[in-house]
């Protein structure tokens, strides 16, 4: 199967060459497909904070190169380039606090450049580690998408119709992806009859994006409004609600994308089965439970114009972009280290003792 799943790799949105980063921007998505260039540290970071690059993982591996700018940057000023490089560390730990992608990233770049050794040249160490967080990323959705077609296949074998929720393919990762990276594995293992993907306000990435992406590789698809999810699970045979995860708590509470919570309290009433797809890097064991998952709140603009034209009076907002859905609403996490069923915090810790897939 990873053949095939290596063929099928046709989108990515992170390229790093001659020295700049090239994102694409998603937020121009589906209309426009447009690389924008970054040489250094700042501009990745609002990048990052402006959503040219969502996903969790994309947006660790953006920062990695975002910090290898700054390297570059502070060598080619002189001086007291380590210190200099602070500024950079934290423009870029700043960007997005939900996911722990970011800090994961930063903090393996910065443990790197604790282990420099004199005559090491700090821009190519960099740069390959930086590059190492990309691959590794594109190996663990490969891993992830094979894991998570063997256990559709375990509980409920072909013709699956599945729901998802915001964007979590390609364009959210450095490869595959991780939730949609498992819905196109299935898919081209022939299980998937349709998918249905919540539109995801206020930013619409289930519309425009993971949309976009099944179109283009003919799977089939239908938008719906987030509000209509419980409805599809009771009419239309719904077997998996599959999404990703920006944070994942000790205990297995999952910080993903707002509505993700909604979702799980449907799939349980309704008997769906709840699966979530994320790289080991997502889980955080420093805290014990997503009660202290830091919840990004965004503009309330987002909420009030649609492309910039305002639909609304003037009204207060609130506009948290992530939710936490409780450990004992999710059947499985898939990661490329293995899979936890019913996870807490004993086999969360058991699975990160792991140093490979098991």
């Amino acid at each position: 199967m990873r053949d095939r799943l290596l063929a099928a790799e046709k989108v990515r949105a992170i390229d790093w060459r001659d020295g700049t980063l090239y994102l694409l921007d998603q937020r121009a998505l589906p209309f426009e497909e447009t690389w924008l260039a970054y040489k250094d540290a700042a501009g990745v970071a609002e990048a990052i904070r402006s959503m040219v690059v969502r996903g969790a993982p994309a947006i660790g591996i953006s920062a990695a190169y975002g910090l290898l700018l700054g390297v570059r940057q502070r060598l080619a000023e002189g001086g007291d380039w380590r210190a200099s490089l602070e500024a950079d560390f934290a423009v870029l730990g700043e960007a997005r606090p939900t996911g722990v992608n970011l800090s994961w990233a930063l903090n393996r770049m910065r443990e790197r450049l604790r282990r420099l050794k004199e005559g090491d040249d700090p821009s190519q160490v960099m740069e390959a580690e930086a590059q190492s967080i990309h691959d590794s990323d594109r190996e663990a959705n490969l891993n992830m998408a094979q894991l998570g077609v063997e256990l559709i296949r375990r509980y409920q074998g072909s013709e699956q119709t599945v729901l998802t929720h915001c964007n979590t393919g390609a364009l959210a990762t450095g490869g595959f992806g991780t939730a949609l990276g498992v819905i196109r594995g299935a898919w081209l293992d022939g299980m998937i009859e349709h998918v249905y993907v919540d539109e995801t306000r206020p930013w619409l990435q289930g519309t425009r994006l993971t949309a976009w992406e099944l179109v283009n590789e003919g799977i089939p698809v239908s938008v719906n409004a987030d509000s209509a999810a419980a409805h599809l699970m009771k009419t239309k045979g719904i077997t998996w609600v599959i999404v990703g995860a920006d944070r994942i708590a000790a205990n297995g509470d999952v910080a993903n994308k707002i509505g993700t919570y909604q979702l799980a309290v449907n799939a349980m009433h309704h008997g769906v089965r709840f699966m979530v797809v994320a790289p080991s890097s997502t889980i955080d064991m420093s805290l014990a439970s997503g009660d202290e998952i830091v919840l990004e709140e965004r503009d309330g603009s987002e909420l009030l114009e649609i492309a910039g034209t305002r639909i609304a009076p003037d009204v207060e907002v609130c506009n948290p972009v992530f939710d936490v859905t409780p450990a004992d609403l999710i059947d499985v996490i898939v990661t490329e280290k293995g899979i936890v069923e019913r996870p807490d915090t004993a086999k969360l810790a058991q699975l990160m003792c792991r140093k490979r897939l098991h």
